[in-house]
């Protein structure tokens, strides 16, 4: 199981599942990440915190902790 905090910078990768409950999952949702979207990976901060992904023609930074409950491949 790969994570979205595990992808590198400049590689794209496609949504399998979302892990969490509730409101955070809801979040994440909302936010375009859904199964089967491509998300790409523009930058990561120095210190790893956040990551900024583009998803769905749209730049988003998402903190570690959303980006480790997101499976990609």
């Amino acid at each position: 199981m790969k994570t979205l905090k595990e992808v590198k910078v400049g590689e794209t990768v496609v949504v399998n599942k979302l892990h969490g409950e509730g409101a955070v999952r809801r979040r994440i949702m909302d936010m375009g990440i859904t199964k089967g979207t491509q998300i790409f990976v523009r930058k990561v901060a120095p210190l790893g915190d956040p990551i900024e992904v583009n998803i769905r023609g749209y730049e988003l930074s998402l903190r570690k902790a959303d980006a480790e409950m997101i499976e990609v491949s």
